[in-house]
């Protein structure tokens, strides 16, 4: 008798284990009306434990109908603003970004957008890539995704 309740012990301990392996971590979906919606079949944000991936933001209007700037200034502080607004919406600042991925339609803009992108982040600044890319979405030169931690 003791060994059945031992073997039934085991058996509720191994589907506890490999049920809980097989859900993975929770994915918490997050959005904010500061920042025009999804433009497509994803989310804003998506949180799982205490990161916070955001999704890449261009320069659009608040609608999402139309490109927001014409310089590579005005596109870059508009996107930097919207980061801002995601992370704001979050409980958190420039300083929870730990990784960026800069996308720029000419690489001859990286020194305009790093000065810009320099005031967003002016302690302990995330780790980045910067790449040019052939084309962006809407043909905007622009794009910035991060992630964070809280």
């Amino acid at each position: 008798m003791r060994r059945s309740k031992l073997a039934a012990m085991a058996a509720v301990l191994a589907t506890a284990v490999l049920t809980g392996c097989a859900t993975g971590p929770s994915k918490i979906i997050h959005t904010t009306a500061d920042v025009y919606p999804a433009i497509g079949p994803y989310s804003q944000m998506v949180q799982t434990g205490n990161m916070y991936f955001l999704a890449g933001v261009i320069p659009l209007n608040k609608a999402g109908t139309a490109i927001q700037g014409t310089t590579i200034e005005e596109q870059t502080r508009l996107v930097l603003d919207y980061i801002g607004a995601k992370l704001k919406s979050q409980g958190m600042s420039y300083e929870n970004v730990v990784i960026s991925n800069v996308y720029l339609k000419n690489l001859n803009d990286f020194a305009t957008m790093n000065r810009i992108y320099a005031e967003y982040f002016k302690t302990a600044p995330p780790a980045r890539a910067t790449i040019e890319a052939a084309r962006l979405p809407r043909d905007v030169l622009i794009e910035i995704q991060v992630t964070a931690a809280k």
